[in-house]
């Protein structure tokens, strides 16, 4: 039986301690805050309650797996977790209004069709299609093994855009001095396949909502929508919260021991490998491995200056992306009096009317066009796109008289935005509300009170410079977004969670813990999860 120093009680962290703990290893958890669940957390007020991390679930395999390998009970005998009809509703400026059904790509296509025209439909699956082929080719190397040292390899993006291909396809995308195009951005993409600037808006909204600049990202971003069209998007009753209490709960009766309120200040070093924790008391935690769920970018600090890549390896969070790193969150939620009406939607995405300008306030100006402020403060957009969500939950509300609402905008994380003082939070979350009328007429009268949540706040829970918010792994870009590797330069040393392989997210999260146990369970040579 081995010790394990966990550094965190994020989902990724707890994941990897659960089955590490069903392997028969002594697992400590030491987290530096009072509670488990790092982003996946909870505001409660008068008998309202909100996730203030993310509220729906994709790829729920992972997670079924989880407490499959830990314990008796099932996931579905865990929480209660229900699929999202429709998915989304996307309201647009022109006032199209389309509602796209869950996993189903005959009624997205039938959607689309009746909302953009036809052939909107069939577009769309085109591009989806095209997806999956990217999908197919990554999905074990992205989310079931480990980071190879070659990761090299990822770096070409897998989206066939060399399968249409024709004389001036992707016009102007041709490399200096030779014939072969270059793969496209997400945006040249969206603008090239899909045509419509509606639908061009829809596949944007994807990546955004993942925190990433369709400008910049990988036409291998296409996944994105293809997994959650596929495999669909849940909820678990109670909020997202309650999976994390479930998890802990796991953790609990598999004997993980955790302590809180236990800020780990450095990483011990033995004989050439990681042999334990020292906590903010000067109390040292001997170990044989050490598992840290926590953002790699805090890991030099506890090692000395020591940087905890491996060798010829120089991947770091949101290395590559224009601004100064992935951006954060603001989140208003909204305590209403009157109750949810029975046809709302549990979700709604209302775009806005100038995606250039939101784009440019979120992350920046993009390469070549300038960067003037790219380093310095600017302001939020003064339109941003706002995902509404409405869940059809009694236990997020004091009675059926009233409603809980969360109204959510990808912002530039604290830093290049000010979210010191309230007023720059205060007329966001009113441009936020503003927006959401679209969706929830008469929103304003309804309000009893509301709570706002910036990036500086998330920074101050989760202890992540600027309150970024991580994005999944994603290959192509020269590997530009890719995450940290499990195993780093030290040995006994593991990263896990949303800012390591394979990124971030509830299902990649959780699926670092699964590459960390298989590790330090099978050992380094270990090639994945089945």
């Amino acid at each position: 039986m081995a010790r394990i120093a966990v550094i965190g009680a994020g989902m990724g962290a707890m994941a990897a301690a659960a089955r590490l703990a069903v392997a028969g290893h002594r697992v400590v958890v030491y987290e530096r805050g009072r509670t488990h669940g790092g982003a996946v957390g909870l505001f409660e007020r008068d008998g309202f309650r909100f996730d203030t991390g993310p509220g729906l679930l994709r790829l729920p395999a992972v997670y079924r797996d989880l407490f499959v390998k830990t314990g008796k009970e099932t996931l579905e005998q865990t929480v209660r977790l229900t699929q999202v009809d429709p998915a989304a509703r996307h309201l647009f400026a022109d006032g199209t209004d389309v509602l796209l059904p869950n996993a189903s790509r005959a009624g997205v296509l039938r959607a689309l069709d009746g909302a953009f025209g036809a052939g909107a439909g069939e577009r769309w699956s085109d591009l989806v299609n095209r997806a999956r082929e990217a999908w197919d080719a990554t999905r074990r190397p992205l989310l079931e093994e480990p980071l190879r040292t070659d990761w090299q390899a990822l770096g070409g993006d897998p989206y066939p855009a060399a399968a249409p291909v024709r004389r001036g396809w992707f016009g102007g995308l041709f490399a200096r001095g030779g014939g072969r195009p270059r793969v496209p951005t997400l945006a040249e993409v969206a603008r090239r396949e899909l045509v419509d600037p509606r639908a061009v808006a829809l596949l944007e909204s994807h990546a955004l909502a993942y925190g990433l600049d369709p400008r910049a990202a990988p036409a291998s971003a296409t996944v994105l929508p293809y997994l959650e069209q596929t495999f669909g998007t849940w909820y678990v009753g109670g909020g997202m919260r309650a999976l994390a209490d479930a998890l802990y709960e796991r953790c609990g009766k598999r004997k993980v021991e955790f302590c809180f309120e236990a800020e780990v200040t450095g990483i011990v070093e033995k004989d050439g490998r990681a042999a334990g924790v020292e906590l903010a008391d000067g109390t040292v935690a001997e170990a044989d491995a050490v598992v840290a769920g926590i953002d790699p970018a805090l890991l030099p600090a506890l090692l000395g200056g020591q940087e905890p890549w491996r060798e010829g390896e120089d991947v770091t969070p949101g290395r590559g992306r224009p601004g100064s790193g992935p951006p954060g969150r603001l989140s208003v939620f909204l305590a209403l009096r009157g109750g949810r009406p029975e046809d709302a939607v549990h979700r709604t995405v209302v775009h806005t009317p100038d995606r250039e300008a939101e784009l440019t306030a979120v992350f920046g100006e993009t390469e070549g066009k300038g960067s003037g402020d790219r380093d310095g403060l600017r302001e939020p957009s003064a339109h941003p796109t706002v995902t509404v969500l409405r869940p059809d939950d009694p236990a997020t509300r004091p009675d059926d008289g009233h409603e809980a609402v969360t109204l959510g905008a990808v912002v530039a994380p604290h830093g290049p935005d000010d979210w010191t003082g309230a007023e720059a939070a205060g007329q966001t979350a009113d441009r936020l509300i503003t927006a959401a009328e679209a969706a929830i007429p008469g929103l304003r009268d309804r309000i009893l009170w509301r709570e706002v949540r910036t990036p500086r706040d998330i920074a101050a829970d989760t202890g992540v410079a600027g309150g970024s918010v991580p994005g999944p792994a994603l290959a192509g870009a020269g590997g530009r977004y890719l995450h940290p590797a499990n195993l780093t330069r030290l040995p006994g040393l593991y990263l896990a969670g949303g800012w390591s392989h394979p990124g971030g997210g509830l299902a990649h999260a959780g699926m670092s813990g699964a590459l960390v146990a298989g590790l330090i369970v099978e050992g380094q040579d270990w090639r994945g999860s089945q």
